[in-house]
């Protein structure tokens, strides 16, 4: 007996000991958790900010500029009408800042753009949605999507012109018949990568027709819809330059791309390279202030992006 009791403490004290240890092991295994919950809501340093995602682009940019002033230092391209030095185009800069022109180049197509996307968006987000979820609409129209989104933009200057004439309504029309393809595009392939097993839940638990739509697919499907956002923005603002270059009129004031053509015409190199400098501008602040965030925040709401 005293040994049956002996064995039956050690097993008892065993046990204790094995729960102890589960818990000490649940207990770092939670710490551990915490800490990595901690390090990734931390603020990033603005040192290492600097260093990671500001100072690169920065040196880059010098090498250009370093590159381009020794192709005219060391007359590699001596003919100024067809490479100037980067101080005249600074000096065609300065003139137009001067003159009160420079912020007018660029509100006119920024405003442009921005209000063509926003209408591409009012109109391919629900055509997409209907693509993707309608068999008769996909077999369809989705061809003729990824047709038209192959399609280069200029190609649609010359009909809008006739049909509209040289207003802001063809330019708008325009900037539609690029974006709208590329977002409804990007919506039908973020609802094609939502797993089945999220819309049966969805559907047991009463989320059906736009409900299902607004609280599974569309949040499941964002992903490839911001990609679809980014790639419209950008057919957006190559079919704004188009129709600004083709399409000019005193009505419809001066863009960035009417201000290429303006340099063309009057073969000032330094002027086109404004023009091209500002344009490359605007399309990098808006992936920067608009486009870059959103994709972040997509990532981050997945666990998809761990800060360092």
């Amino acid at each position: 007996m005293a040994s049956t009791e002996t064995k039956a403490d050690g097993a008892v004290k065993d046990d204790v000991k094995g729960a102890v240890k589960g818990g000490n092991d649940l207990a770092g295994l939670e710490a551990g958790l915490d800490a990595l919950e901690t390090v990734q809501s931390g603020r990033t340093p603005f040192r290492q900010t600097f260093v990671q995602k500001i100072l690169p682009p920065l040196i880059a940019i010098a090498l250009v500029l370093v590159l381009w002033q020794a192709l005219i230092s060391f007359n590699v391209v001596d003919d100024p009408t067809k490479l100037p030095s980067p101080g005249d185009v600074w000096g065609e800069i300065e003139d137009a800042w001067l003159q009160g022109t420079l912020l007018g180049y660029i509100w006119t197509s920024v405003s442009r753009g921005l209000l063509g996307f926003l209408l591409a968006l009012a109109i391919g987000t629900p055509l997409g949605l209907l693509v993707a979820r309608m068999k008769f609409l996909r077999a369809a129209i989705h061809p003729i999507l990824s047709g038209l989104q192959s399609l280069p933009s200029v190609a649609w200057v010359p009909p809008a012109v006739i049909w509209l004439g040289l207003n802001d309504q063809m330019m708008y029309a325009v900037i539609l018949l690029g974006a709208v393809p590329s977002i409804a595009n990007g919506l039908v392939s973020g609802v094609d990568q939502v797993p089945p097993l999220f819309l049966r839940a969805g559907r047991t638990l009463g989320a059906t027709g736009l409900k299902g739509t607004w609280h599974i697919v569309m949040p499941a499907a964002l992903p490839g819809y911001v990609a679809g956002l980014k790639q419209g923005w950008a057919f957006s603002w190559r079919s704004l330059m188009a129709a600004e270059i083709i399409a000019s009129s005193p009505d419809l004031g001066v863009g960035l791309g009417q201000l290429l053509e303006n340099g063309r015409n009057t073969s000032s190199m330094s002027m086109v390279f404004l023009a091209i400098l500002l344009i490359l501008i605007v399309g990098i602040a808006i992936d920067l202030l608009i486009f870059s965030p959103l994709e972040r925040w997509v990532l981050r709401s997945r666990g998809l992006l761990v800060r360092n």
